[in-house]
């Protein structure tokens, strides 16, 4: 099982689209509204290895994992489309309000409409808040396309071609329940978007996966803050596929160390690089270190080294919080032997 950044030849997706009905539904005209979501997924939230898929149930151990959240910068239409979101393919009903009230649970398709717009949307209000589009340049400001349910393995990614979008799974666990599984490939958008066909190397796709991996725990605590088992990566996600006890698609806390335990495979090889990104966010606190890897990966090559990488980020870190951090993630990817 692996969530990942394709960038395809062809699509053959079939496109579903409001109908003519649909479409003519008036709108709120407001940008405001609520949703039901997971915050981050169930497993982090009760803290509870032990639930299950149930093939999309919504049975009575996930009620507490339901959050009331706002929604924010919609385009006013009554569906989920706005600023930096925007649902463009669904299997079912599109998400629909003349309110901008958007409430479902688990067993209806339009719950992960609202997965995936939230989780997409409040990403992309962090990075803002961090200073990109004001202090530092623009990251990947545009309203980020998702097609949910549309492609029939257990597995999503981010692709470009025939157009810029992140395709979401399903199949166990549908991935649009897990924001981790959103924001992951979120990650894969941002890198391109800053650099594009980023990780055209093998070492260059390695930290494509791992900033994904690292993305999705860095926002899902920064905006949830449950504090269980942060380093894991999907925990929800994984209860279909991964024995336990404890289900994670990766973490981001290994003791993996380059050279010796690289594999060629970049989502095992992205763990070093993920360490390493995971080091510098607990040297530095959240904020200091998203800022200094997001900045640096502006001036990642396509087809960067891991070397490459680190020494583009070492350099970011002095530019951006003087010695102290530039010492700080130096020591992180010195630790996994990339400097």
């Amino acid at each position: 099982m692996r969530r990942r950044r394709i960038v395809l030849a062809a699509a053959a997706v079939a496109t579903l689209s409001a109908t003519a009905a649909w479409a003519a539904q008036p709108g709120p005209g407001t940008s405001s509204g609520t949703g039901t979501v997971f915050f981050p997924n169930p497993v982090a939230q009760l803290g509870n290895e032990s639930l299950t898929d149930q093939k999309d149930v919504d049975y009575a151990a996930l009620k507490a994992a339901y959050k009331t959240v706002a929604l924010t910068d919609l385009d006013g239409s009554g569906f989920l489309r706005g600023k930096w979101a925007n649902v463009v393919s669904e299997t079912g009903n599109p998400a629909y309000s003349p309110a901008n009230t958007f409430t479902y649970n688990r067993s209806q398709d339009e719950f992960e409409q609202v997965m995936a717009y939230y989780w997409v949307t409040q990403a992309q209000r962090y990075i803002q808040r961090l200073g990109f589009g004001s202090t530092y340049r623009p990251v990947n400001a545009e309203s980020q396309d998702i097609r949910i349910n549309q492609y029939g393995a257990d597995n999503s990614f981010w692709t470009n071609h025939p157009k810029d979008e992140i395709r979401l799974g399903k199949g166990g666990v549908d991935d649009a329940e897990d924001a981790e599984v959103i924001l992951h490939e979120y990650g894969h958008a941002i890198q391109d978007a800053q650099v594009a066909n980023f990780g055209s190397s093998s070492e260059g796709g390695a930290i494509g996966e791992a900033f994904g991996d690292y993305w999705a725990v860095t926002v899902t605590d920064v905006l949830a803050h449950n504090g269980f088992d942060v380093p894991c990566v999907a925990d929800w996600d994984s209860v279909s596929y991964t024995p336990g006890p404890s289900h994670c698609l990766r973490r981001v806390d290994t003791d993996k160390h380059y050279p010796e335990d690289v594999v060629g495979e970049v989502h095992a090889d992205g763990e070093i690089w993920s360490r390493a990104l995971w080091d510098i966010r607990n040297a530095l606190g959240s904020a200091q270190a998203d800022t200094i890897i997001l900045e640096s990966q502006f001036s990642y090559k396509a087809d960067t080294t891991f070397a490459q990488a680190a020494a583009a980020t070492v350099s970011t870190a002095q530019q951006i919080g003087g010695l102290k951090a530039a010492k700080a993630v130096t020591a992180a990817f010195t630790g996994r032997g990339i400097l």
